[in-house]
C-alpha cells in the first residue's frame, strides 16, 4: 500500500516536469510543492506505521488485561450480545465452543403478523437449542436477508416494510460474522435459517469457509435441517402428538405454527388483542384464544423443533 502511494505521488511530480511551456517558473514552483507534499505524506505514513506497531510494553499490558479475573459474578444468558467479553472468554475456556448464527428476515406476513416474524421465532427457539446442546451460545440474529429484488421490486419487496439484501451482501455479512466468532475462539460455528430464502447463502458461505479453514481447528456448519425438514417435522408433530390440524387456509402468509411460536416471544406481535376485539382470533381454522393456551402450544412446538435442531447440530459437529 505504501509503495502504491509513493508511486502515485511520484507520477504527479513527473507530470509536472513535463510542462515546458512559457510558465516554466510556475511549473518549477508547482514541482517544489509536489516534492514537499511527497515528504509530508511519507513522513505521515511512516509515523502511522510506527504508531500501529505495538510495543513490548503494550503487548504485556494487553495480555494482563485479557487474563484478568472478573470483578463480579458472571451473568447468565445464551445470547452473545447479552454477555460481557470476560464472560464469553470464560465460557469458551470452560468448553462452550459452539456458536449458533441464526438468520431471520423482515418481510410481509399478512394482515396480523409483524414483519419480523422469523426473528421473533428465533428469539424463542435459539436459546432452547443452545440449552439442549449444553455447550453453545447464540450470536445476534441476522435480521436482514435476501427477500427479493429491490429495484424493480420482486417477491416480498412488493410489500411495504420489507428489507432485502443482495445475495452478495448477505454472504459477505455471514462471512465476516463467522470469521469474527472464529477469532474469538469458537471452534464450531453453526448457521441456521428460519426462512427459505436464507438457505443458499448459508450453504455458499459454509462451503467457502470450509475450504479456507481447512488447516485450522475451527469449523463451519450449515444445518439445513433446522428449516428443512425441521418445519415439516414440527407440523407433523403438532398434528400427530398434539391433535392440532388446520382445517382451511385463510389465504395469508401465516399459519398456526408461526403464530403460536411468535406468541411465545410476544403475543402483541400477532395482534392478539386487536384480533380478539374484531372476532378474528384464529388462523386457518384454529383458535388462538385464550392467550395462555396459544402460548403453551407455541412452547411445545419450540421444544420439539429445538430438540430436532439440536440433534442435527450434534450430528454435523461429531462428523
Amino acid at each position: 500500500m505504501l509503495s502504491l502511494r509513493i508511486k502515485a505521488i511520484a507520477t504527479s511530480v513527473g507530470a509536472a516536469h513535463k510542462d515546458t511551456d512559457m510558465k516554466t517558473m510556475k511549473t518549477f514552483g508547482n514541482s517544489n510543492s509536489f516534492l514537499l507534499l511527497l515528504l509530508v505524506v511519507l513522513s505521515t505514513i511512516a509515523q502511522a506505521q510506527i504508531n500501529s506497531t505495538p510495543t513490548a510494553q503494550q503487548e504485556t499490558e494487553l495480555a494482563i488485561q485479557l487474563a484478568a479475573d472478573r470483578p463480579i459474578a458472571a451473568g447468565q444468558s445464551y445470547w452473545l450480545e447479552e454477555l460481557t467479553w470476560m464472560e464469553i472468554r470464560d465460557l469458551i475456556a470452560d468448553g462452550t465452543t459452539t456458536i449458533i448464527i441464526p438468520t431471520g428476515g423482515i418481510e410481509e406476513n399478512g394482515p396480523y403478523l409483524a414483519t419480523g416474524k422469523h426473528n421473533l421465532i428465533l428469539e424463542a427457539t435459539c436459546p432452547e437449542i443452545a440449552e439442549k446442546l449444553g455447550n453453545a451460545l447464540c450470536a445476534p440474529i441476522v435480521k436482514f436477508v435476501p427477500e427479493g429484488n429491490i429495484d424493480p421490486p420482486s417477491g416480498s419487496m412488493l410489500f411495504p416494510g420489507t428489507i432485502s439484501l443482495t445475495q452478495a451482501t448477505y454472504e459477505a455479512l455471514l462471512l465476516d460474522i463467522s470469521s469474527s466468532l472464529k477469532q474469538s475462539g469458537f471452534t464450531d460455528i453453526v448457521l441456521i435459517g428460519d426462512s427459505g430464502g436464507n438457505q443458499s447463502g448459508m450453504a455458499n458461505v459454509a462451503a467457502k469457509l470450509t475450504e479456507s479453514w481447512n488447516s485450522e481447528s475451527a469449523r463451519i456448519h450449515f444445518v439445513r435441517e433446522f428449516y428443512d425438514p425441521g418445519w415439516e417435522a414440527t407440523e407433523q408433530y403438532t398434528e400427530r402428538e398434539l391433535g392440532i390440524a388446520e382445517s382451511r387456509h385463510d389465504g395469508y402468509h401465516d399459519d398456526i405454527w408461526v403464530t403460536a411460536m411468535m406468541m411465545v416471544t410476544d403475543p402483541e406481535q400477532v395482534r392478539y388483542r386487536q384480533r380478539v376485539e374484531a372476532g378474528l382470533a384464529s388462523i386457518n381454522g384454529i383458535a388462538i384464544e385464550p392467550v395462555d393456551e396459544a402460548v403453551q402450544l407455541g412452547r411445545k412446538m419450540i421444544e420439539f423443533r429445538a430438540g430436532f435442531a439440536a440433534d442435527a447440530i450434534r450430528d454435523v459437529v461429531s462428523n
